[in-house]
């Protein structure tokens, strides 16, 4: 799994950050940054709620 991220629709709201905090993380600058691109597959569902979670669905999952 891959993911990518649409940073132009991203608000930065951290929902995903609370949904799989060891791949995304907002930092004090107000920014979303992605930790894992490839996230290892025992976080595939977190990573799954936090792209569900995204009220912009800036957040796309691809098949590798």
């Amino acid at each position: 799994m891959r993911v990518r991220v649409d940073f132009d629709s991203c608000d930065s709201n951290g929902l995903c950050a609370l949904a799989a905090p060891t791949v995304f993380e907002v930092r004090d600058d107000d920014y979303l940054y992605v930790l894992q691109e490839n996230p290892p597959q025992e976080l595939w569902d977190e990573v799954t709620q936090a792209a569900t979670a995204c009220p912009k669905l800036a957040i796309t999952l691809e098949d590798q």
